[in-house]
């Protein structure tokens, strides 16, 4: 059987193990029927000749059993629970000559342990059937694995014995005479008047059936033009849709003509039977033609891959080789299956065939490892990511030349099972990657359309995470397609789903749902209360803004807290068995994290003592600036040059810090300035008095004062001390009193001196000696 048809049974088994399995999974232990199965397989684990069907069947019983004892496990655990807390609570029965324990304590502790003996035996014996159905199948699973390996290492007779291709043309076309055998009985009259009679049915079937297989993809494609003509909105997204019905009505006219044929009765039952392939071999067509026109579109603007035209072309070519080889693959050894063939008739039959797809697999391997891309200038993160999809596309394209060159050999070296292993896997890897990119564009479109954002959408984030998200729904197909069983995913996901254990708690998918559910409705409800309370409530207070937005984040750190907490309590998750966990991530913080931690305790400090508030002017640490952000672990300083400066929390609590603003924005001004000597002090401190009392800033109570500092070396010194009611403003002030200082000065016939030095020489006449020289 090709490839395709074992890729394709899988699917169905692996619905039919779900629902079956569900449907069994029930409480009730058949003590007697596990025993007799248990038994029986335990013969035929043992046996060599059980065939791989019995085994599936057996393990299939096995595992319904198995999901018995698991449900039957887990019963009454609230009630188990509840006894051992009570027992517990009793304390230790005193042991010891002559310990005796009073009489009613010593009944309460005999009940309550009768009563847990009683719900814990139907819980061990189901534990320890669980425990025995796992065993069973674990050796089933070793014993399949073992088999697929032996069946991939075998050696097959060659396709390139010529002794094997006369008997191998003989079966098919025993088996192609086969197909064309009518039926005995439908050589009577009474067929022919049957088919007369389902004539209309048969005419309009293949009328239909003809309409939509040769002209359903022009009405498709003439819907985008339609579409395209009036301007409609979300145009991607409409190509998509029609790409899909250019697959859907062949694929609908192909069932109506399948149907016509099945209602004549003229083919015999082999022939019947090929009929039956006709849509799925119809659908394989569409489906790989589809995924190759959405990645190598004509379009340059709706190509996945965006390489030139010409190789676009090249690449929907190889495409349809490979599809073709599939197809004649399928029908020869369909045929071959009608009749008693030679084992290698197969072989040399599939031979040829895979030929072909590996010339085909050779040069899109050749298209796809040639692909490079341009990154928009100037965007390193687009950059990063197109490269990273240029890595990914040429290493599928070269691991498509590898297995384009070694398949055929390893088949004509007799090894041709592991060169169809190889080959064929490989071909549905390439296609269901390809439909996930084509499924992943589709998204980021939709996502776009809703946004309003368009095409430029195709470059955010969310489809990145769809593609994320597709990828991880396809991985079980590709395991299929590699050769994985569907008993490995559902025993996979079995697991999965039983969880894993830490401590003394199980820790399944549904607590990982329940935590995530618990903590996000926690989390948005604290920053609806956070929105409301710095929106709302806080501005109509006569807290200031630091007090404001110290309530805000400390609101939403104890939020956030307790959110979690609430969610591992809903989760059931027991904190008690995390305490090894903490004691070890305990020493690590004390070592390795503790300036975090200094920081993180440091910005908790700041958030409730509020020494400093966002707004305030501060200097720490040689920076000065205003603090715009306290996190909790820094603070951010805006300084003068719009820079900004992170200041760890930790220094603005161990170190000094100068807060010019905290309380009030009053401070002190200083302007020094300096007069000649001769001048008058008197009238000099009077007329920088002047000066400071005219600025509107200065307050008037306390006065400003000018205070005759020193006798410089150059000048008076003098300064002016002036109390402001916002020393944010203290800049512009010292620039006015300067300029008034200097016009009032100038008036008033006061100098400013400036530094001057007289210079003695020892012995001028050495100067003049060596000027005469």
């Amino acid at each position: 059987m090709p490839m395709f048809m074992r890729f394709m049974a899988p699917l169905v088994l692996a619905m039919t193990l779900a629902f079956g399995s569900a449907a069994l999974a029930q409480p009730d232990i058949e003590s007697e029927g596990w025993d007799r199965l248990a038994s029986q397989a335990e013969e035929q684990i043992t046996a060599e000749t059980v065939d791989e069907e019995t085994l599936e069947a057996l393990r299939a019983e096995i595992a319904a059993y198995r999901s018995r004892f698991e449900v039957a496990r887990g019963q009454n655990a609230d009630r188990i629970k509840m006894l051992r807390e009570q027992i517990a609570a009793l304390g230790v029965a005193p042991e010891g000559e002559g310990a005796e324990e009073p009489a009613d304590v010593a009944a309460k502790r005999e009940e309550l342990t009768d009563q847990l003996n009683t719900l814990l035996a139907p819980v061990q014996t189901a534990e320890a059937a669980f425990l025995e159905a796992d065993g069973l199948i674990r050796q089933i699973d070793q014993i399949m694995r073992e088999r697929q390996a032996r069946a991939l290492l075998s050696l097959s007779p060659s396709p390139l014995n010529p002794a094997n291709w006369g008997p191998a043309f003989s079966d098919l076309m025993r088996g192609y005479r086969a197909v064309w055998e009518p039926a005995a009985d439908q050589k009577s009259s009474g067929d022919w008047q049957s088919l007369r009679g389902n004539l209309p049915v048969v005419v309009m079937l293949t009328l239909a059936g003809l309409v939509l297989l040769f002209r359903g993809r022009n009405w498709a494609a003439a819907i985008v033009g339609r579409l395209r003509r009036y301007g409609a909105r979300g145009i991607g997204i409409w190509r998509f849709v029609v790409s899909l019905l250019r697959i859907l009505l062949p694929f609908c006219g192909l069932l109506a003509l399948v149907g016509a044929a099945r209602i004549t009765g003229y083919l015999g039952p082999r022939g019947d039977e090929l009929l039956r392939l006709i849509p799925l071999i119809g659908g394989l067509m569409l489906g790989f033609r589809w995924i190759s026109e959405r990645v190598f579109a004509r379009d340059d603007d709706e190509a996945l891959l965006p390489v030139a035209q010409r190789q676009r072309k090249q690449a929907r070519f190889f495409v349809s080789l490979i599809t073709g080889a599939i197809i004649i693959d399928v029908v020869l050894s369909s045929m071959l299956s009608f009749v008693d063939s030679e084992p290698a008739s197969r072989i040399v039959v599939s031979f040829l065939p895979a030929l072909l797809a590996s010339f085909a697999l050779f040069g899109l391997g050749k298209i796809l490892h040639s692909y490079s891309d341009e990154p928009t200038p100037g965007s390193p993160v687009e950059e990063t990511r197109i490269s990273t999809l240029s890595r990914v596309v040429r290493g599928l394209g070269l691991g498509a030349m590898l297995v384009a060159v070694l398949a055929p050999l390893l088949m004509a070296a007799g090894y041709f099972t592991a060169g169809e292993a190889l080959q064929q896997p490989y071909i549905v890897s390439l296609a269901l990657l390809g439909l996930v990119m084509a499924l992943q564009r589709f998204l980021a479109d939709v996502y776009g359309a809703v946004t309003g954002q368009g095409i430029a959408a195709r470059e955010a984030l969310m489809p990145v995470l769809f593609g994320l998200l597709l990828l991880l729904l396809v991985m079980p197909l590709l395991a299929l397609a590699w050769g994985a069983r569907v008993t490995d995913l559902t025993e996979l996901w079995g697991a999965f789903s039983r969880g894993f254990t830490i401590g003394e708690s199980r820790i399944s998918p549904t607590d990982f749902l329940t935590f995530a559910v618990i903590f996000a409705l926690g989390y948005v409800i604290t920053r609806i209360l956070q929105g409301a309370l710095r929106n709302n409530v806080l501005p109509k207070t006569r807290i200031d803004i630091g007090g404001q937005n110290a309530i805000v984040s400390g609101l939403g750190y104890v939020g956030i807290f307790l959110a979690a907490l609430l969610a591992i309590t809903g989760a059931g998750i027991d904190l008690s068995s995390l305490a090894i966990v903490a004691g070890a991530l305990s020493v690590g913080i004390g070592f390795g994290l503790q300036n975090i931690v200094s920081n993180f305790v440091s910005g908790i400090i700041l958030l409730i003592e509020r020494p400093i508030s966002e707004g305030d002017w501060i200097e720490v640490g040689g920076q000065m600036g205003y603090v715009r952000d306290i996190s909790v672990r820094s603070t951010r300083i805006e300084t003068f040059d719009r820079t900004d400066v992170i200041v760890p929390n930790a220094d603005l609590v161990s170190g000094t810090v100068t807060n010019f603003t905290r309380g009030n924005t009053v401070g002190r001004l200083i302007v020094a300035v300096g007069v000649a000597y001769g001048s008058d002090t008197r009238h000099v401190e009077a007329v920088l008095k002047e000066i400071a009392e005219a600025q509107p800033m200065v307050l008037a109570s306390p006065p400003p004062t000018v205070v005759f500092q020193s006798f410089g070396a150059d000048a008076l010194e003098f300064e002016i001390r002036a109390i402001l009611r916002d020393v944010n403003f203290t800049n512009d002030v010292k620039n006015n009193v300067n300029h008034a200082i200097a016009q009032r000065f100038a008036e008033e016939g006061i100098e400013i001196p400036f530094a001057q030095r007289d210079i003695w020489l020892r012995n001028p006449e050495a100067l003049q000696g060596s000027g005469t020289t």
